[in-house]
Formats: structure tokens, C-alpha cells, sequence
């Protein structure tokens, strides 16, 4: 894993106009050092485009894009209002022409339109999911958590924590519409929070915030019908865990051979093998990460090391990781940061 790294931290600003903290790498010693702070407000969640250039951020006033320079610090090039309520996540389509923004507040997809450079152009869709999930009580309404494109740019599914479904959008890519073409059905309650999606494109994997698990699907098409098929659901936790938990990250490690999620409330990271021609999981552990809601946790791209982003109290905790062990060892001193929400790696150069 040759190469230099920065690590992109979002965080919300209570108080602080710094909602973004650009991190050099440090891959052997398995640390942060800080390199850049970025004025920008309530960074809910950041992604990168496809071509590696350019990097999104959610914002109170919409989204904002940035131009990566050379040694990972950011540029802004442009922003956009999304034409309602704060979002909660963000991704590009794998050519890099249109921005999906999934809206927990409201219930809305919000499509806009890229510029080749980048930039962020007009809003081309806006598609609200309406209903009410298991019960008619506030957190059981349309609450779109995360918006992801299948790897042959085709479909675009928007979990759905509040309606206890995946929803599965065709993509017209000429005019930037969206139409619903299928929907992915989880347990009640279970709550479907993040998607992720095996290199080859074959298998996807969904984590519930509600019932700690992750369900894993084959996807395939049937005609130009998407279809698909649920192959395994596996626990995120231990069979002894703290009551009240809540899954939150899931990310495939840089090599798309691990998956890992956290959970809150248990304050602890899980570890999964995945199968590479079967694409089920294996679970290798779930140790604590000596924090408080872990927002987020990565492999670093050396498979080495893990990052946890403990969002309730203010730190982020570093461990040595030994995969054919199980083991996770805190290697290096916790640092104070507000609230952080997501962390990206990208390789400079």
C-alpha cells in the first residue's frame, strides 16, 4: 500500500465555524496529524468523486465541492442549495455527472446536475418518499439515510430508515430523472441506514440501525428488471451487548476484502471477511473502541489500523489491527475533535 494518504474528517459545528479538519497519514504508526482546518457548517457527511479530484460535503446551506490539490489540501470551487432541509448524505454517479443527496429530515432525493470540471450545476430531480413505516409515530416516517449507485450506473438506491425499505431508482442519465423501478423490503423496526457495494458490482450490503445486522444481496438483472436476492443476514454484535444499540457505519476496507461497521450504545467495531466469489460475510470480531457513539470507524487502507469516530464524546480513537489474530490494540493517544461524522482516505498523487 505504497503512497502518501490524507484523511477528510466532517463534524458538525456547534460554536465552531471549522466543520472539516484534512489529516496526514501516518500509515505505519497508525495516526493523524493535522494538516488543514476548512470553514464550512454542520458537515454531516463528505464523499469523493469517482475521478478523485473532487470532494462534496453536506452543508446547512446545501453542498459545497472542493478541488483536491496535489498534497490533499482543499480549494472550494462551488455550492448549491438543494431546495430544503439539511441532508445527511451524499455520492456521485460513477461518471461523475450527477450528485445524489439523501435527506433524513424531509424524505427527499435531491439530483443535480455536475459540471465536467466539478462543479455543482442545477438540481435536475427531487423525489419525496411518502408513508408511514411499522407505526404511525414520528421516527417511522420517510427518513432517506443514504443514496448509492449500483456499479454498473444504472439504479440508484435510497435506504430508507424510517420506511423499513431500499427503494431502487432507474437513472436517466440525459436529464437527470429518477424513476422507481423496485423496492428492497427489510424486517419491521430494523431500520436500513447505509449501503455499500462489492467491487465487482455482484453483491450489496445494507446495515440496519435498529436491529444491529446487515443483510447481504445479490444483485443481478432479469431483462432490464433489477433483481434482488437476499443471501445472508448477520448480527453486528456480540450475543452479550449493551442494550439500546444502534448500528451506524458500515465501509468496505480499500481492497473490498473486509467490512466494517460500528455500533452505538455498544461502542464497538465489528469486522467482517467477505467471501470473494460468494460475497457472504464472516465475522472476525467486535471489540470495543474506548469512545462514545462511534459515528464511524475505517480499516486504514493498509488494513493495519482502524480509526474510530466517537461522535458523543469528541474524539477520535486509534487501534493496531491484526485480522488473522482478531485482535484490536489501541496503539496511539485519542484526539479531541467536535463531533466528527464520517472520515474518507484518499492517496495523493
Amino acid at each position: 500500500m505504497a503512497g502518501k494518504y490524507v484523511a477528510y474528517v466532517s463534524c458538525y459545528t456547534q460554536g465552531s465555524k471549522v466543520g472539516m479538519r484534512v489529516y496526514d497519514v501516518d500509515m505505519e504508526a497508525g495516526k493523524f496529524t493535522e494538516k488543514e482546518q476548512v470553514q464550512i457548517s454542520n458537515s454531516s457527511y463528505v464523499t469523493i468523486s469517482h475521478n478523485r479530484k473532487v470532494l462534496y460535503s453536506i452543508t446547512d446551506q446545501g453542498v459545497e465541492a472542493y478541488n483536491i490539490k496535489k498534497d490533499g489540501t482543499l480549494e472550494t470551487i462551488s455550492a448549491a442549495s438543494i431546495n430544503g432541509m439539511r441532508g445527511c448524505y451524499l455520492s456521485t454517479d460513477y461518471r461523475d455527472r450527477f450528485l445524489f443527496v439523501a435527506g433524513y429530515h424531509d424524505g427527499k432525493i435531491t439530483v443535480l446536475r455536475l459540471d465536467e470540471d466539478g462543479k455543482i450545476g442545477e438540481i435536475t430531480d427531487e423525489v419525496y418518499h411518502k408513508g408511514i413505516g411499522s407505526v404511525a409515530d414520528k421516527n417511522f416516517r420517510p427518513h432517506v439515510n443514504c443514496v448509492k449507485m449500483t456499479r454498473d450506473n444504472k439504479y440508484l438506491l435510497a435506504a430508507d430508515l424510517g420506511l423499513d425499505h431500499t427503494k431502487v431508482y432507474k437513472v436517466d442519465h440525459a436529464q437527470g430523472k429518477l424513476k422507481m423501478v423496485d423496492i428492497i423490503h427489510a424486517e419491521q423496526y430494523s431500520g436500513p441506514r447505509h449501503i455499500k457495494i462489492s467491487k465487482d458490482g455482484q453483491f450489496i450490503y445494507i446495515i440496519h440501525e435498529a436491529s444491529n445486522s446487515i443483510s447481504v444481496y445479490r444483485y443481478y438483472e432479469d431483462g432490464d428488471n433489477p433483481e434482488f436476492e437476499k443471501i445472508q443476514s448477520v448480527p453486528t454484535l456480540n450475543d452479550y451487548h449493551a442494550g439500546n444499540s444502534a448500528a451506524s457505519a458500515l465501509n468496505l476496507s480499500n481492497d473490498f476484502k473486509y467490512l466494517v461497521c460500528s455500533s452505538a450504545g455498544d461502542n464497538s467495531v465489528s469486522i467482517f471477511a467477505i467471501d470473494q466469489k460468494s460475497g457472504l460475510l464472516s465475522k472476525l470480531f467486535t471489540l470495543p473502541i474506548s469512545g462514545d457513539y462511534p459515528k464511524d470507524a475505517a480499516l486504514f487502507p493498509d488494513n493495519k489500523h482502524l480509526v474510530s469516530l466517537n461522535h458523543e464524546n469528541n474524539t477520535m480513537t486509534f487501534f493496531a489491527v491484526d485480522l488473522e489474530k482478531h485482535t484490536l490494540v489501541m496503539n496511539t493517544k485519542e484526539i479531541k475533535i467536535q463531533q466528527p461524522n464520517c472520515v474518507v482516505f484518499h492517496k495523493l498523487g
